[in-house]
């Protein structure tokens, strides 16, 4: 086994291990969850991720999303996680697509993942993103931060829990802003489900709701 991932062993079984290794991700915005993301599945060491944005870097991204800085403001925010992913680990196979998921593209972006990671800021990109994976018959592992708090689920392919949560008329607006602590708690809550799908256990947050509120540490795991 590698060097680089042996620290994983004990935690991950060397046939999990093995598993993951040939696992491909898609990883549907890299801003401030996204960056958080790509960084977990690069030390994990997946075989492939495919990471797609059509935003670039804004000075207002400086403080929560962890690939930006001041040296790639107006850049392509998924060409900047392809360059840092070479860095971090240049093993995995990256994917850079610099565009929007929209109801006409996201089926054949989403085709040939095992797994799709949200990480988008708007609901009818994440509606968009779920049927989709449904299409594809691959799961989708859902993250949402707005202020202090954070919001995680798992849905299965064809799972309509996004549409009784939040119907489109009414989603949530973004007016309490984001910190980054939040942006990483949720994502590093992401891929602890991610990694367990990724090697076959099952999720507890399959179907379900995990509610995060950072400034009281309550956390509520909901059934609908």
């Amino acid at each position: 086994m590698e060097t680089r991932y042996k620290n994983s062993i004990g935690a991950l079984t060397e046939q999990e291990y093995r598993r993951l290794r040939e696992k491909r991700v898609f990883v549907a915005g890299c801003g401030g969850l996204g960056g958080y993301l790509i960084e977990h599945l690069l030390r994990l060491g997946v075989k492939g991720i495919t990471v797609c944005d059509g935003d670039v870097f804004e000075p207002s991204n400086l403080n929560r999303q962890l690939l930006c800085t001041p040296e790639v403001l107006g850049r392509s925010k998924a060409e900047t996680a392809a360059r840092r992913a070479a860095q971090v680990n240049p093993e995995v196979q990256v994917r850079a697509l610099p565009v929007f998921l929209t109801a006409e593209n996201a089926q054949s972006l989403l085709a040939g993942h095992d797994l799709a990671l949200d990480a988008l800021d708007n609901w009818d990109s994440r509606l968009i993103s779920a049927d989709a994976c449904a299409a594809c018959g691959i799961s989708m592992v859902c993250g949402a931060v707005q202020g202090w708090y954070a919001q995680i689920t798992v849905l299965p392919p064809g799972d309509p829990l996004l549409e009784r949560l939040y119907p489109q008329k009414a989603a949530p607006s973004s007016s309490q802003g984001s910190l980054s602590c939040t942006c990483a708690l949720c994502a590093a809550l992401q891929i602890t489900e991610a990694v367990k799908l990724l090697c076959g256990r099952p999720s507890p947050l399959t179907g379900k709701v995990l509610y995060a509120d950072l400034l009281r540490q309550d956390y509520q795991l909901l059934t609908l």
